[in-house]
């Protein structure tokens, strides 16, 4: 019998028969973990959620004013007021939860939101939500009880100004709070002297304080990009400072590509290339660190800004098998990715899935980050999954038993990809039609849905599946 074999069967014998299982974060990733966890009510006790804010939604909740709760708790809100997404709904949903068909399929941030509200009302998870409750520890427990296996225990504090803390003891951890809360300003000579506007896109909301400016933005991924096309329309000038290729597509008249700054100085900016500009207002577009800081160092994690070691499958801590990080992958599909990894957690859990020795798994950890950095790869880009993301789901699917994602999906994403390098500006006014699990229909239009899309052609088109935790339409999955 496995590791968790053997902790399901402990479990059972005691008094409440199942495991609970602590999901911390109550955004996308935390909302999908809940929601697989209560279709499988016959091995997992009902999830507590724990969010730090007053509502569900993450990232994806957008706030103008400082990044804190009523309850004085801080939230990471970086979403800026006109945010659409630079990914079509028709691959952005989850596997069992379709969007709107009256939609676009580049949405504002807003019907990302509402989809995700929606989602939680459907399968019941908002009774099991613990708001404004900040997770202050996660510690591991050796329990005897367990046959000596790793249980955790949880402190939660309900007030920033409250002395109440609430302990509580689980099997297993699913650390769903993103990483898009922690800017990272990397040091500039000069940043000290510059008298203009100097912030990180995570406070940027909206272009009009712009008006007339000129703005510099250190990076072009893609919140510097599209924060870039943004402020063009107001701007009298807008300098786009990267290190990569330069981009090729037509770009607004007063939308300019820059290398990377050299330094500041009271009102200037120097680039590598000796270049020199007068401007107004500079904006690091240079992501985020990964921070957990109620992980304490017994838990053994190696957090830097761009890494964190030893996950096995970018999920499983190598060295504490019960503590998972979903959604720490970067440029993915990220509502689909996120129901793979949680459903494979469970299976895990459940004893489907059985995992590899720790010395094994960690051993596999640090072979592909060395093989990752020998082939080229920059520690930044560990996590990062882009065309990797495909054989990655595949391979977690396989090993924990639940259905595949359609192909139509990696298919959309790379003609998607393939357009937005092409037209950078015009890219969101395509609509996306899904015709079958392998065929799809690109429309370039204004952005707004011309036809609407009958829901038959969003759901799965393959043989129903048995699977306990497999509802009857699968808008993305066939069965296997």
């Amino acid at each position: 019998m496995t590791v968790f074999g053997e902790m399901a069967a402990c479990v059972r014998a005691m008094a409440d028969e199942r495991l609970r299982v602590a999901v911390i974060g109550a955004g996308a990733a935390g909302l999908c973990a809940a929601r697989h966890i209560l279709a499988k009510q016959d091995l997992f006790a009902p999830p507590a959620v724990f969010e730090s804010a007053e509502q569900i939604g993450g990232t994806w909740v957008y706030r103008e004013g400082p990044s804190v709760t009523e309850d004085e708790f801080p939230v990471s809100s970086s979403m800026y007021r006109d945010l659409r997404t630079n990914l079509p709904k028709e691959i952005m949903a989850f596997p069992d939860h379709a969007f709107s068909s009256s939609l676009p399929s580049f949405i504002h941030h807003q019907d990302v939101l509402r989809y995700l509200q929606s989602y939680a009302e459907r399968f019941g998870i908002l009774e099991y939500v613990k708001f404004h409750c900040l997770v202050e520890s996660v510690k591991p427990v050796l329990s005897t009880i367990e046959h000596e296996r790793v249980t955790w225990d949880i402190t939660v504090r309900h007030a920033r100004n409250s002395p109440e803390r609430v302990t509580e003891r689980f099997h297993a951890v699913m650390v769903c709070s993103g990483h898009y809360s922690d800017p990272y300003i990397p040091p500039i000579p000069g940043m000290e002297e510059f008298e203009g506007c100097l912030l990180h896109s995570h406070s940027y909301r909206s272009p009009e304080p712009f008006s007339g400016q000129t703005v510099v933005l250190l990076g072009a991924g893609p919140s510097g990009i599209d924060i870039a096309l943004e402020l063009s329309a107001v701007a009298e000038r807008v300098i786009l400072s990267h290190g990569k290729s330069p981009l090729s597509c037509q770009l607004p008249g007063n939308l300019f590509q820059a290398p990377v700054v050299l330094r500041l100085s009271r009102h200037s900016v120097t680039f590598e290339d000796g270049s020199e500009h007068r401007v107004d207002a500079f904006i690091f577009c240079t992501g985020y660190n990964y921070r957990f800081p109620f992980l304490g160092g017994d838990v053994g994690l190696r957090a830097d800004k761009d890494l964190l070691y030893p996950l096995y499958k970018h999920l499983v801590h190598a060295r504490f098998p019960t503590l998972f990080f979903i959604g720490v992958c970067k440029t993915i599909v990220p509502f689909p990715f996120f129901d793979r990894q949680a459903r494979f957690a469970l299976a895990v859990l459940a004893g489907s899935c059985p995992l590899p020795p720790t010395t094994r798994m960690e051993a596999e950890v640090e072979a592909e980050y060395r093989c990752f950095l020998g082939s080229g790869g920059r520690p930044k880009h560990f996590h990062r999954m882009d065309s990797l993301q495909w054989s990655y789901s595949r391979d977690l699917a396989t090993a924990g038993g639940f259905p595949q994602l359609l192909p139509v999906i990696q298919k959309i994403y790379e003609m998607v990809k393939a357009s937005r390098v092409q037209d950078i500006i015009g890219y969101k006014k395509i609509n996306v039609f899904i015709l079958g699990p392998e065929e799809c229909r690109l429309e370039k239009g204004t952005g707004q849905r011309a036809v609407l899309q009958p829901e038959a052609l969003l759901e799965d088109r393959g043989p129903a599946t048995s699977s306990a935790n497999q509802v009857k339409t699968d808008t993305c999955c066939v069965s296997k």
